[in-house]
């Protein structure tokens, strides 16, 4: 089968693509054709060695795949070949076919596309979990998304407004102002590329906090980090959340007094931790999703597809913060 490889240390050029052995799952495995393979921002640290995970080398990037079950491994129960599922498998997906872990699993209702589904579980379910679980949202709750227009971001925006809250998305662009508003949001702000010096900072949060309105956020989800952030936390509302998701423009320095005048909390999000330590919260989650799903109230949007050869330029896309929506490296194509 074909197969993505990282071999060494680097960004996507560093990447092959190689014929390897199909694998053989094991005790309590399924063997699963891929149909598609969503990329994602820890794909384009893991392959330099930068996310909290370093696989032994060689190894696939990818860790969200949809695919067809085509054999089963021992001690398997509940999966038959022909299922359709979807999985969170953190890396190993950019190959033609995968063993994974059975209790990984989610079943693809019928009526939902296989290839969009791959680009539900790690953006909508990191997002559930940080709304729901992280941030305790609730309808009338004002929400300010940072990097609004990506993956992430628009997952934010349609579940926020999912659970009626109001929604401020906050992106690089007209372009991706007009793309936000069109998944749901009701106020847009365009910010400028960082660095920002004081008085480019100190606009910004006014830019914020007139988007907001005078009670502040009470939810910001910040997917991008850097310079933005602590304009971000001055438009917070009191006793607002401040959730940290990523940091594609770098780890921000935050001034915690600010925490003291908002009586305010900044509270992590590691999806996939919670994922591997509360897995039957995380299966009420993705099961919420797809009735969101089926209700019309979300829908995963591929801005782009690759094929397998091609995935690093998916990769290299989605480092460049060019990527509006999700990229996704289909196997047929």
């Amino acid at each position: 089968m074909k197969a993505v490889l990282t071999k060494e240390v680097g960004g996507p050029e560093t990447l092959v693509v190689e014929n390897i052995d199909t694998p053989a799952p094991g005790k309590g495995e399924v063997l699963v054709d891929v149909a598609a393979c969503a990329i994602n921002y820890p794909d384009t640290l893991m392959i330099r060695d930068l996310y909290q995970f370093k696989p032994e080398r060689p190894y696939s990037p990818g860790g969200e795949i949809s695919g067809t079950i085509s054999a089963i491994g021992e001690g398997v129960e509940g999966w038959q070949v022909g299922d359709r599922v979807l999985s969170g498998i953190g890396s190993g997906g950019l190959r033609e076919q995968v063993a994974v872990e059975a209790g990984r699993l989610f079943k693809v209702p019928e009526g939902i596309d296989l290839v969009e589904s791959s680009a539900l579980l790690m953006t909508y379910g990191t997002m559930i979990h940080a709304l729901k679980d992280r941030g305790d949202i609730k309808p009338g709750d004002t929400v300010l998304v940072l990097g609004a227009a990506g993956g992430v971001g628009l997952a934010s925006i349609e579940l926020a407004k999912a659970y009626g809250a109001k929604v401020v998305a906050a992106v690089s662009s007209e372009e991706k102002a007009k793309v936000a508003k069109d998944a749901g949001a009701d106020e847009t702000v365009v910010y400028e590329r960082a660095p920002f010096d004081k008085d480019a900072s100190k606009k910004l949060a006014g830019d914020f906090k007139n988007a907001v309105g005078p009670n502040g956020a009470d939810i910001v989800v910040d997917i991008v980090g850097g310079d933005y952030s602590e304009p971000a936390l001055r438009s917070i509302a009191w006793e607002g959340r401040f959730l940290v998701i990523g940091f594609p423009a770098g780890i921000a320095k935050m001034p915690l007094n600010l925490t003291l005048l908002k009586s305010c909390d900044i509270r992590g999000v590691f999806w996939g931790a919670f994922a591997a330590r509360e897995p039957q919260r995380n299966a009420q989650n993705i099961a919420e999703l797809f009735e969101f799903w089926k209700d019309g109230k979300i829908s995963p949007q591929i801005s782009e597809t690759f094929s397998l050869d091609d995935a690093g330029k998916a990769i290299e896309k989605l480092d460049n913060r060019q990527a509006i929506g999700k990229l996704v490296v289909v196997m047929d194509k």
